[in-house]
């Protein structure tokens, strides 16, 4: 039997448009979605369907509906290019079966994807992936009449939701000025009106729709968010807000222009929601993120759980107990009592309603925090390096021991593998820093490309970069 050309990740299938990311094999895998639906979910109750503003996008996703209709689905079809989160959303708020999103998120213009919503508007969880897979080139039975496909706006409750999680009166009279990005993608003008009609002063960039996302990735990180902090600058905003090509990941930048990373953001709303808000609930965080956020946790007595990479995790957590936050290092940051989902339009009028009840910039945001909880600084570099380099520095890494001073001539401390080679090193620059971070360096190779990722954090930019020049030449070693 021949390897089929869709194979489900983490969080749904990606492939490049016109080589693998075709109408035939888009058809595949929505096949194989409504075979679970089928098998699984009640049927009945329908699949919601939307899409981004990625080349094909709408088109894939009306092939995608007539699949689900011909074997009896009734389809809620998305009539307008639809942030995630608002597609997730929709499957839980009108007791859908499931969801398709027609999106690649972040990645490059020639790249799409789709993604599966579980009926709890969130990604399904690996064990539904698995289920669909199994189904994948089998054929689904076609009912008698194909089911109807209906075309719905999902945005006007999505909107109401978290306009009401967040405070807009509060933000309406704060006197700050904002700039908004929405980097091309599905975020569009929604954080723009909702200033625009509460009488904000800001300005939006990129907020038109274009595929091909000219010069950039749809990545809210450097150098992709390059045009948000110049915009800042130029127009004497005291903050930047930007979301990803479908909306669930947040970045930003300070008034200064200044990149401030998907770690500091996090820090930052967790610190308010705790201080503000009180929200009960445990606190999660991927492998790779920073500790910052359990120094805040423990302060306020509250669980921090550390869990693998990946927003799956949290979505699990978020569906067996009370969770209050959880985040992954990429900008994806959600709320239990929102969805068990991230939320990038979301994130970003929090970010505004922090701001407005604590009259600061986002910079003064973020220094204090590095003030009462150590001065942390982050870095990450992707390595595209052949597999047999990458696995082979990954078993050179497992293969150390605490004393061994590999990096930047800094001694492991200890070791810990729950996703990737994660360590912890004893940085002498700690000494004479006040509440310095701990220093670790994790090294994780993808299981699906020649690629590896290193990440660091300390307390100073120059031990960061240190750690991470240190370990390219640790990860070649073997070139």
């Amino acid at each position: 039997m021949s390897q089929s050309p869709v194979k489900f990740g983490t969080d749904g299938w990606r492939g490049v448009i016109a080589d693998d990311f075709t109408f035939a094999n888009v058809r595949l895998a929505a096949e194989a979605i409504a075979a679970y639906v089928h098998h699984h979910e009640d049927p009945a109750r329908g699949l919601c369907i939307g899409y981004d503003t990625r080349f094909g996008s709408k088109a894939f996703a009306r092939a995608c509906a007539e699949v689900a209709a011909a074997t009896g689905i009734p389809v809620m079809l998305a009539d307008r290019i639809t942030p995630t989160p608002a597609l997730s959303y929709g499957v839980r708020a009108r007791g859908a079966a499931g969801g398709i999103m027609i999106t690649s998120s972040h990645n490059p213009a020639q790249w799409n994807g789709v993604k599966y919503k579980a009926s709890y508007g969130g990604s399904g969880k690996p064990s539904i992936i698995a289920q669909i897979e199994s189904y994948l080139g089998k054929p689904v039975p076609r009912a008698a009449t194909p089911a109807p496909i209906e075309e719905v706006n999902f945005l006007p409750p999505y909107l109401q939701a978290i306009e009401s999680f967040a405070d807009l009166n509060l933000i309406a009279k704060c006197g700050l000025k904002f700039c908004t990005d929405s980097m091309y993608g599905a975020g569009g003008t929604i954080l723009s009106d909702i200033f625009t009609r509460i009488g904000v002063d800001h300005l939006a960039i990129r907020s038109n729709p274009n595929p091909l996302f000219p010069g950039i990735n749809p990545e809210p990180i450097e150098p992709h968010i390059r045009a948000l902090g110049e915009a800042v600058v130029a127009n004497g905003c005291h903050a930047g807000l930007c979301t990803d090509g479908d909306a669930d990941r947040i970045g930003a930048t300070d008034e200064h222009g200044n990149f401030v990373d998907p770690h500091k953001i996090y820090s930052v709303l967790l610190s308010w929601v705790l201080r503000r808000k009180g929200w009960p609930g445990a606190v999660t965080r991927a492998f790779n993120t920073t500790r910052m956020l359990d120094r805040i946790a423990r302060k306020h007595g509250r669980e921090l759980i550390e869990h693998g990479i990946g927003f799956k995790f949290v979505c699990d957590y978020m569906l067996e107990r009370e969770i209050l936050m959880g985040g992954e290092e990429s900008g994806g940051i959600g709320f239990q009592r929102h969805l068990p989902e991230r939320d990038g339009l979301l994130n970003a009028l929090l970010l505004a309603n922090v701001m407005a009840e604590e009259g600061k910039t986002l910079g003064q945001l973020v220094a204090d925090l590095q003030s009462e909880y150590g001065e942390h600084q982050y870095g990450r570099i992707d390595l595209h390096i052949p597999d047999d380099v990458k696995n082979g520095a990954i078993a050179r890494a497992k293969g150390l021991k605490p004393g061994d001073p590999v990096f930047a001539g800094m001694p492991v401390l200890r070791v810990e593998t729950l996703d990737g080679v994660k360590f912890y090193l004893d940085n002498p620059q700690a000494a004479s820093k006040p509440n310095a971070a701990e220093t670790w360096l994790l090294l994780r190779a993808s299981g699906t490309e020649p690629l590896m990722r290193i990440y660091t954090e300390s307390c100073s930019k120059e031990s960061v970069a240190r750690l991470l020049e240190s370990a390219r030449g640790f990860a070649l070693a073997g070139h």
